[in-house]
Formats: C-alpha cells, sequence, structure tokens
C-alpha cells in the first residue's frame, strides 16, 4: 500500500481537460453494474466525437485515451487503498444524485491529488484576491512539483476542467479567474467523505478538523461545522484525535 500511496501523491497524471458530464458518465456505467472492460469501451465510444472544450470533433486516438483512462482510474478502478471510499461514495450518489459536484470533486481529488493540490493553490489565491491568474497558480505549483514543462501544461488542464465543472468562472481578461457561487454542503454525511478524500489526497493521510472545514482546495463549497463526535459515529474510515483543549484531528485509520 506504501508504494501505490506514494505514487498516488508525487503523480501529476491528468494530461487532458475533463469534463463534468464524463465523469457523470462513468459514474452511471458504474452504477449500471458494468464491468470495467465494457465502461472501457462505451467510454471511448462516447468520446469518439467530444472533445476538452465541449466542441463536437474528431479527436486523436492518444487523447482520448488519456481521458478514458483518467476517468477509468478515478471511478473504475482506482488504487486499492481507495476502493472503499469509492464504493461509499457511489453509495452516497446513488442515493444523492443533486450532490453530484462535490462526489466527484471528492473522487478526483483523492485518485489524482495533483487535482487537489491545483484546487487548494486557486482556493488560497481566491482568499487573497478577487481574481486569480493561470501564471499565479502555475508559479505555486512548479514550487511544488518542480519547474518542470509538463507542470504549466498539466496545470493548465486541470484550470480548464474545473472552470468546465463551474466551480470556477473565465474573468473578462484572458487566463484570469474569478470565484463562482460556492456550493452548499447541508448533508453531514458528504462532508465527512469530502473531508476523507482532503485526507487521501493528503501524503499524511491526516489533518486538523478546524483546518480541513477550511480547507482551501474545497473553495468551491461551503461545509457545514460538524464535531469530532458525530464523524466518529458516521464513518468507520476517519479516525477523530482529540489534542489540546478542544482540537480535533482527523486521519485515516490504518
Amino acid at each position: 500500500m506504501e508504494g501505490s500511496m506514494e505514487k498516488r501523491h508525487k503523480v501529476i497524471g491528468i494530461k487532458q481537460t475533463i469534463r463534468f458530464e464524463w465523469m457523470q458518465k462513468t459514474a452511471n456505467l458504474l452504477l449500471t453494474g458494468l464491468d470495467a472492460k465494457t465502461i472501457r469501451q462505451e467510454l471511448h465510444e462516447f468520446l469518439a466525437e467530444r472533445k476538452g472544450s465541449g466542441a463536437e470533433g474528431e479527436r486523436s486516438n492518444q487523447t482520448r485515451t488519456f481521458v478514458v483512462n483518467n476517468l477509468i482510474k478515478t471511478w473504475v478502478a482506482p488504487d486499492s487503498e481507495l476502493l472503499p471510499f469509492r464504493d461509499a461514495s457511489l453509495a452516497f450518489l446513488r442515493e444523492n444524485p443533486d450532490m453530484e459536484l462535490a462526489i466527484h470533486w471528492g473522487m478526483i481529488s483523492a485518485a489524482y491529488p495533483f487535482w487537489f493540490n491545483v484546487a487548494r493553490q486557486i482556493g488560497r489565491l481566491l482568499a487573497l484576491q478577487e481574481q486569480v491568474t493561470q501564471a499565479q497558480i502555475i508559479h505555486r505549483l512548479k514550487e511544488q512539483y518542480g519547474d518542470r514543462q509538463t507542470v504549466s501544461r498539466y496545470t493548465q488542464f486541470v484550470i480548464r476542467s474545473i472552470v468546465a465543472w463551474g466551480a470556477l468562472k473565465d474573468s473578462e481578461a484572458n487566463g484570469c479567474y474569478e470565484k463562482a457561487t460556492p456550493v452548499e454542503i447541508a448533508e453531514p454525511n458528504l462532508a465527512i467523505l469530502m473531508f476523507e478524500s482532503a485526507l487521501l489526497a493528503t501524503p499524511e493521510a491526516k489533518g486538523a478538523l478546524g483546518l480541513l472545514l477550511n480547507n482551501p482546495a474545497l473553495f468551491p463549497f461551503r461545509l457545514p461545522v460538524i464535531s469530532g463526535d458525530l464523524i466518529s459515529q458516521r464513518s468507520d474510515r476517519v479516525e477523530v484525535v482529540r489534542y489540546g483543549l478542544d482540537d480535533e484531528l482527523l486521519k485515516l485509520k490504518a
């Protein structure tokens, strides 16, 4: 497990824009009970004429394969340590299809922590200023991942994806973005899944509850204030550890 976990946190992995409706399609295919091989074929057919920009048109086998691999790795065949979280997310999605944005966000953040880290830098910048630029976001990611050409390119794919999901808005200036209206999360079980996703996206797999509530990577959402006790009662995968007078630390159970 250590090996796959470390690899998941280091890999960048998202090599194309991933549109929200493609995530929905993948989860829906999974909910119908199809096997991974069939889902892969269905996605290849579905994406044959669909581009990341939202336009219709031929796309190369290579770019389509990149996207299909991302979708499969997120929902259909994630790393083994993500399977219990995936199953819980899928079950929640089945019961609450209207909360899909948060569920897909949590799932892709866990499968590709790079997504989570791009979102975190966007959220940090938006906490300080009304608008953020692509250059500012890329600059911060290069500090984390190193100054590689691929960091710049793949960061742009994640930003374009987040805009396509409606979680960030293009501003009037090119390469400049502003906040969309946050999605209100009222359901505690969904908030707990969001916390678990953040823990899975973090190499240490732990974090203070207060900081998780305000995690900049969850900037498109407004999370409810919930107690460590409630989390302990409702999740069998997240452990709550008290420290200090009133601080609580969440960590993934081994």
